[in-house]
Order: structure tokens, then sequence, then C-alpha cells
């Protein structure tokens, strides 16, 4: 249904009066105007329809403003004016002979002259208050004769107005003027002129709202770009080059449900535009609704991709990004007055954040929350947390709008069901793609209609020698050459050695052309490469990368993937040999996919797995057409036809996590269900329950006990573990359980965590870090950690006495670990968990205290990649703990202790460069260049001349989107510290009254 548009703002002003030109069309009267007269009720009305027709402001004013500030309806009245002055030396003419020069007295027949044409056009409450005028006038010419018939201040008590000398006569303007004011200023019970505003104000506001609920009860319309201002429309072009959208994209913005506020899922293949479509619905939420948003993301790297890209249109539109990833994010959020904010987080810190709000009984500010990859509601356990987010969310407001974004599933309406949403599907791709699959050196094209499901399409055309044919025999660089070097590709591999390996092996057969293609941009790579290595690089990039070719994986640093990554973007390098985790997070597109496997580890693909992958072929508005291409081989009699189903089969089903491993998700679920008090009894967690995706696939899942059996099952594990207490029916958690739920602790691990933080207390290692990094290095990693008994030995022998001594209390003496490197068995028992775990802690002790991944990681031979991710896993965790501690009183020694750390942990670098490296983005390599030329502050980079930084910084990628994150975390802080100011100087609420 489409409406008038009507823009409204709601405008806060000073009662400092100030020129209304803009509102002279509504108070000024008809004569000043110009145009034929009618009346008030018809002028208003009037103005309203106007209104409606046209896309033009209407301004609440607020009840303190002076609504006609420098206008006065009679006295600039130019009009009037001009008739009293008309009048007054017609008058004067007459009776100049009939007067004494002394004397200035105004006869009744001046004002009656005006009479004859009636303020008709006036609002009505001035029209009131001039026959209230005219009342008191008559009532003082029966009373004086004939004195003056001007309102004057002496006339109630009888009194005529003095008498003048010539020499200070006044025009009957100034009199009327004068007396106006003396009567202004006059003390009455209530003022005339605040009756008259408040009347107008009322009258406007009444009106406009009736409007406003014609246009939509629940989304006010801004503008012409659905419902948002025009301006809108401009940042996308002008930040995003986006000019008009797709059909599939107006048809969904479009749909009932959503001008509904209804809950939507909508489907699409990979790289569609879903996103677009999310982000107009959250600013309409932001900007229309004045509502807070949330947007959940499955991955770190998905997060601070998506805040540089908001950031531009939070500074220009007026609201806050905030980020909620790794330690990042304050729990409950800032509470903002005057500003809405879109929370970016990741599935994990979404959790926790709605856990706050429900806490803080803020929800209800929350008006969107959006979770891309909804499918992953069955992954695992950070399924089941999507899953505990949505229901708290359901059940708490029930004016929350939960927008999903999912791949196509085999059961989306269990999806509906459990979410009570309209499903929008479409298979619409901005650029074809065709699969094809390779067997031998036959390419083959899938088709569906195909009995086989395949149909032949060419033989490859590459001349192998041998040698060549040996060292490839699946012909990959054969399918390589025939795009690169002038479209780009993307290369799967089924592990990260694979992809090293393969990357080195097809730059030994391409021609020597490939170096001069752009060679220039690739030794700016290799410098920044070895830049963000202090020097350091490796020696397979060092290599491949002259030819354009690079790998991606997790044994990256986070510098190195992000250097790739635009290097890639912008056509430097034009292939990338990858893991399937590229596939799941920054979109990288490509002219050709080729699937070395159809494997990923030793575990075959799931089709959602391998349409992820493919669905990077093909890049909208460079591309007409994108390929991929999975190759097979012959040796694997299976693998054809498992193919078969991968490629042709129905899209996979998704099933609720909650009972995951034991049902460690609906343990979770209910110990928070009862510290927030959502509920407090089994009654309610079963009524609760019965709005999730486990009850709706309930009878798929468990089919052996009841709902009501689960829930018993769960408060008997809880109260054993000491989590809740059962008193005469009535569940309360108890403090070490809200700690858990606090902190978001894995159930699995908390009395763990508390053991080991009591026994920390009993002798805490204050001189060193080593011993508050042990206590939180995460449990998790623990099994992934297979020590180097010689190179623990030896770091272990750095260690001071102290910290020696210290590891010798948790349980990892020196003679165990020596006995270990000589290659003894140790017959007496040791704890393997501590020992992994301090294992790990030196690797972070280490990289605490010389900042530089690269000679750690070559110290401790594990790849640069896996310490970035033990440092990022434990600072996240660090974060946790220090929730934890803040729950529980005996505790208070660590949480100082733990704040420094977590700052420590989550950069690890320099203390001078940690307030650079808090925009989401900037990392290590490029907080040393702003550093180094100057920009040692955020407010330095806030206020940054974009041409001069960009001058100072080299090859200085969006740094549009860098510039919009230094200004939006400056105001951020600046908003946050008035935030305190307000509340300090604001008068409590429950302040005690006489």
């Amino acid at each position: 249904m489409n409406y008038g548009r009507l823009e409204v703002k709601i405008k806060r002003v000073c009662q400092r009066k100030r020129a209304r030109d803009h509102l002279k069309a509504h108070l000024t009267p008809a004569r000043k105007r110009g145009g034929a007269v009618c009346s008030p009720l018809c002028n208003f009305n009037r103005r309203i329809n106007s209104i409606m027709a046209e896309s033009r402001a209407v301004e609440y004013c607020s009840d303190s403003e002076d609504l006609f500030g420098d206008y006065d309806s009679i006295l600039e009245d130019s009009s009037v004016l001009a008739k009293l002055d008309d009048a007054e030396q017609n008058e004067r003419l007459r009776g100049a002979e009939q007067q004494p020069e002394d004397e200035d007295v105004l006869s009744d027949s001046i004002l009656d002259g005006l009479r004859d044409e009636p303020f008709e056009d006036l609002p009505a409450s001035q029209l009131q208050f001039q026959e209230e005028v005219q009342e008191k006038a008559k009532r003082s010419r029966l009373q004086d004769g004939d004195k003056t018939s001007t309102p004057f201040r002496g006339l109630a008590n009888g009194e005529g107005p003095p008498r003048r000398p010539a020499a200070a006569r006044r025009s009957v303007a100034d009199q009327l003027k004068r007396t106006m004011l003396g009567n202004a200023a006059a003390p009455s019970a209530v003022s005339r002129t605040a009756m008259l505003k408040e009347a107008v104000v009322s009258e406007e506001i009444n009106v406009a709202m009736q409007a406003m609920e014609t246009v939509s009860a629940d989304m006010p319309d801004l503008g012409p770009f659905f419902g948002l201002p025009s301006k809108v429309k401009e940042l996308m072009f002008k930040l995003r080059g986006i000019q008009s959208l797709y059909d599939w994209q107006q048809t969904c913005l479009n749909l009932d449900c959503v001008q509904q506020r209804k809950n939507l899922i909508y489907s699409l293949p990979t790289s569609g535009g879903k996103t677009l479509v999310a982000e107009i619905l959250i600013l309409r939420e932001l900007l229309c609704r004045r509502k807070d948003c949330l947007f959940i993301l499955p991955y770190i790297s998905l997060v601070q991709e998506k805040v540089r890209g908001l950031a531009s249109f939070g500074l220009e539109l007026d609201f806050m990004v905030e980020e909620y990833a790794g330690s990042k994010g304050r729990f409950p959020p800032v509470k903002r007055r005057n500003k809405t904010s879109l929370y970016i987080a990741t599935i994990e810190k979404g959790h926790s954040l709605v856990n706050s709000l429900i806490e803080t009984s803020r929800l209800d500010n929350l008006g969107l929350v959006v979770v891309d990859e909804l499918h992953m509601l069955g992954d695992g356990s950070r399924g089941a947390i999507i899953e505990m987010t949505l229901a708290k969310v359901q059940y708490v407001s029930k004016i929350t709008q939960i927008i999903g974004m999912s791949a196509t599933l085999g059961n989306i309406k269990d999806l509906q069901t459990f979410l009570r949403a309209e499903n929008y599907t479409n298979n619409f791709r901005p650029v074809q793609l065709k699969e094809f699959v390779k067997l031998h050196d036959t390419i083959y094209e899938v088709d569906p209609k195909e009995e086989n499901c395949f149909r032949f399409s060419r033989l490859l055309n590459f001349k192998y020698s041998s040698t060549m044919q040996k060292i490839d025999p699946d012909h990959i660089i054969a399918l390589v050459t025939e795009v690169i070097p002038a479209h780009s590709c993307l290369l799967f591999c089924p592990t990260k050695k694979n992809c090293e390996n393969v990357a080195a092996m097809i730059c030994k057969y391409l021609k020597e052309d490939f170096l001069r293609h752009r060679e220039e941009e690739k030794g700016v790579l290799l410098r920044e490469l070895r830049d963000s290595g202090n020097g350091s690089l490796c020696p397979v990039l060092k290599v491949t990368v002259p030819y354009g070719v690079a790998y991606h994986h997790s044994g990256l640093t986070s510098e190195e993937r992000k250097l790739v990554e635009e290097a890639y973007s912008s056509g430097v390098l034009c292939l990338l040999t990858c893991t399937s985790t590229l596939a799941a997070g920054i979109n990288l597109p490509a002219r050709r996919v080729i699937l070395r496997s159809p494997y990923v580890a030793t575990d075959f693909l799931k089709r959602s797995q391998y349409k992820q992958m493919v669905g990077r072929a093909g890049r909208a508005g460079i591309d007409s057409v994108g390929e991929s291409i999975l190759i097979l081989q012959e040796k694997d009699r299976n693998m054809v036809t498992r193919a078969k189903t991968l490629v042709c089969a129905p899209m996979e089903s998704c099933y609720s996590n909650l009972m995951h491993d034991d049902g460690k998700g609906l343990l979770s679920l209910v110990l928070s269900l009862i510290g927030l008090n959502i509920t407090s009894s089994v009654e309610q967690l079963q009524d609760f329950l019965q709005g999730t995706l486990l009850f709706v696939q309930w009878q798929q899942l468990c089919v052996e006990r009841s709902l009501l059996e689960a829930v018993q099952q769960c408060v008997d594990v809880l109260k054993e573990k000491e989590l809740i207490t059962v008193d005469s029916q009535s569940l309360r958690v108890t403090k070490l359980g809200k700690a858990t739920y606090k902190a978001s602790v894995d159930l699995t691990y908390a009395e763990v965590l508390y053991k080991d933080l009591s026994k920390g207390l009993e002798s805490l290692l204050l001189n060193s870090y080593l011993h508050l990094v042990y206590l939180v290095t995460p449990y998790d990693l623990i099994d992934q950690c297979k020590p180097n008994w010689m190179i623990f030995f030896r770091q272990f022998t750095l260690l001071s006495v102290a910290e020696q001594k210290m590891s010798a209390a948790v349980g990892v003496p020196e003679s165990f670990v020596a006995r270990k490197a000589a290659g003894q068995t140790v017959k007496k028992g040791v704890n393997v968990a501590a020992v992994r775990r301090m294992y790990l802690a030196l690797v972070l002790f280490s990289l605490l205290k010389e900042t530089d991944v690269w000679s750690v990681s070559e110290r401790f031979q594990v790849s640069r990649g896996f310490v970035q991710t033990l440092l990022g896993s434990s600072s996240a965790f660090c974060s946790c703990v220090l929730h934890f501690t803040e729950e529980l009183e005996e505790f208070w020694p660590f949480r100082a202790l733990l704040a420094e750390l977590t700052r420590r942990l989550s950069y690890c670098v320099k203390a001078e460069l940690i307030p650079l490296m808090e925009v989401a983005g900037v990392l290590e390599s490029r907080a040393k260049q702003l550093y180094a030329a100057g920009y040692k502050t955020l407010t330095h980079l806030a206020n940054a001349d974009p041409a001069a930084l960009c001058t100072a910084i080299q090859n200085l990628y969006t740094q549009a989107d860098h510039l919009s994150l230094f200004q939006m975390l400056v105001s951020e802080k600046a908003a946050a510290l008035q935030e305190e100011v307000d509340e300090l100087l604001a008068p409590p609420s429950d302040l005690p009254q006489l």
C-alpha cells in the first residue's frame, strides 16, 4: 500500500526567541501571505492536506518553545501598521484647526477605520483575544467618554492616559506597541501568550499525529527511499556505488509482512544481495522508529568489515555503530538519550548483549534483530546460542522484530514456526552461475535434467609434458591459466598445507609474462607483508606474490590476511589458493571457482558448504557469467556417485542443537532463564521451551522422553552443580550460577575455573604476568596443544625462580618437564590438562613480552596463525573471567588485574599504539605507520585531513571507511562521557519529597 510521504522530525529547541520565517505560511494572516481569505479552519485544513500531499517536513515543537519567535501577527503585519499610519495622518489633518498643538488626543475614529475588514483570517485563538480587547474598549468608552480606546494598563482603574507635550508625540503604532508590551508585562494568573501558544501547538500536534497514524501506525514514513529520506539513497550511491535495487530487493522490502513489522526469513543464493535489504531495514528502524538494532554475524572478521562499512552511514545519519566482538563491547551497553545505536556482534557477544538488556529491562529499546547465516542454527554449540538468543527475544519482547538471512533449506517451515515468521525465497543471482565437474581431461556441465546429472561440455586444451603430468595430475595449471591474469580465480583446497603446496607448484609453470603484470603494485604488497612481520616474510608468499598468486588460510596472521584480501580485491593478485573458511568469511568473488577436491580435510563436503564455495563465482558488475569446476578422481569409485548427490540433491535440513553434546545448550539456557528471572518454576521453563526450535522438532530429536522430563533433568543437574537452588518449587540462581551465565562461561568449565581462581588467590604471583596468563588460557584449546618437550624445557629454564615455583604450584614442576625432555617415562601421575595449559601460557607470556608473532611462532615451532588465534581466544576468555570475578565478592583482587590484562591481550602491542588499534581493522603495522606519521590519538585521526593522511600513509585502502571509524569512535567516547554527565546532574527518580 502506497501512502503519501510524510517526513516527521521531533525537534527540541531552547526558549530563546528566533526568526520563524518557515512558519509564516501557517500563522501569518492571509492578506500578508497574499491570496484569498478563508476561515481559520479552512486555512488549517488546507495546510494539513498540503503536508500529506508533499514530501515536506512537519516539525513538532516542544511545549516550552516560543512558537512565534520574533514574529507577531499584529505588530509585524505591515498592512495593519500602514492603515494605522494612514488613519492617524487623516485624523490629524481633519482636526488640525480643532485641537490645540500641545495636545495629543487620538479619537476612536482612527481605529474605527480599521474595523471595516475584520481579521477573519486569524486563528480562532487570536480572534477570541481580539474580541475580548474590543469588548473591554467598549466598556472603557462608556466609562471614560472620549478617552483612547487603545488597551492601556491603567484603564482597569478608570484612569486615562497622561497628557504629553508636543515634543513627545508618539505615533499610534508606537503607542500600540508600547501599550501591548505593557499588557504583556502585566501580572496575570495565566499568560494570554502562553494560552495562545498552547492552543496552537496542541492543535498542530493533534492533527499531525492523526496524519502520522494514517500513514503508518508502526513505521513513520520519512521519505521516498523505502520510507527513508532521499539522503540515504544518495549515501548508498556515494559510499557503495549503488544506484538502484534489484527487483527482488524491492519486492522484499515492500512485502506486507515487512510493512507490518512481522518476522521474516528470506533465502537467496550466495552473492544475491541479501545484506543490502537487511541494512535498509536496519536504517528504517534506527531513523524512523528511533529504536536500537542488533546485527549478528558469524565471524569477527565479518563484524569488523561491517563496522567499517556502516560507520560512514552512522556519522552522516547521526546514529552510533558499536562493535561487539572478541573482547570489545560493554554490558549493558551505554544508554543513550539522544542517539540510537546499531550493535554489530558475533553470535556469542550478541547473546551476552541480549542477556544484559533483559537484566536491565531495556530489551524493548531493541527494535530489530538481524541474523546473518540463520542456517547456522544447525551448527553445533554456536547454533544453540543463536536459538537461545532468538527464543529469549521473542519471549520477553513482543515488539522486537526478527529478520533472518538464510541459505536455502529443506525444512525452512520449521524455522518459520519457531520464529513465527514469513518466508521469502528467490533464486536470483546477479551473475549467471554455470557448474561443472572435471574427470580426467573432460569437463561436464551439471544439469539436473539429465539422467546422470552431467552433460559433456568440452575437453581441456593444454599440452602437458610427462613431468608436468606427474606433478599436476588434476590439470590445475590448465584450469587456472584459462582465466588468469585477466580474470580472478579461487582454488579451494582440502587442507592448509595443500594450499601452500599448490600455490608454489602453479608458479613453477607460469610464464614470465605473469611477472610483468602489475609488477610495481606487487612490489608494494611484498614490502607491506614484510613490514607486517617486522621484517619477516613468508618464504612461500615471497615466491608466489610476484606471479599474482597467494594462499589464504588461518595460518596467516590477521595483518597478512587483510593485505592479501585487499590485493586480491584490487586485482593485484589474480589467484588465491584457500580453505573453505574463505567462503564463509569476507566476500571475495571470482570469475572461476575451482574445488581441488570434494573434501574438507578428511570429511566429504556438505551440500551447504559446496553451495557456499561455488557461490563465490561471478562478480556483479564485472563478469557476465561465473564458473565453478569440481575436480573428481576416478580412483575413488564412490566419488562420482557422491558428487551427483553433492551437486544435484535437495538442500540439507537444519535441526536444533540445544541437545548437542549431552544437552549442554539446554542446560545453559535453563540456567540463564532462572538467573534473568524470566522463569522461576519448572512449569514456566516448560512454557518457555515451547517457543524454541527444539520444541518444534521434538518428535524428530527426542522421541525417547518428554519435554517435562528433559526440563526436570536439567534442574537436577544444575542443582547438583550448585548453580541453582530449589525452595518450595521456586527456582533461584546461586552466586556461582549467576557468575557463570553472566560471564558466558561453558558449564563444563565453571567449577574448574572457580577452583583455579580460588587456588590462585592463595599464592598469586604479582611480579609477573605468567600466573594471570595461565588463569585465562582457554580450556577449550588444551586439546589442540601437543607440547614440544625440548622447547618446553628450554623456555621453562628461562623463567625466574618465582615463576618456576608458581608453575609447580599449579601442577607442572621442573622435574616433570626435564624428564619428558630427556625422553624418560614419568611414573608419578601429572595433570595432563595443566601441563598443556602451562605450555600455551608460556606462548602467550612470550608474546606479551615481545609482541612479535613471528619470533614467538618460530621459537615454539607453531604457525603464526595459531599464535594469533591463541591470543584472540585468550583475550575473549580473559574478558569472560573478568565478568565472572565481578559477580563473586571473594575474587575482588582479580578485577583490576584482569581488566588491564584483557586490554593487553586484546592488542598485544606497545602501550602507545593501543588507542589507534581500537579502530576496527587497524592492525599493528598500520598503527605503527600512523603513529610514526604523527597521528598518535583518535582525536588526531578524527580531525585529520584525508589528503594529508593518504599522503602520509602509503596504500591506505578504504581510507574513507577508516576516517569514518576514527570519527565514530571519538563521537562514541564523547557521547558516553556526556551520558555520564547528564546522569550525574539529573535528579534521582526516588528523591524524597516533602
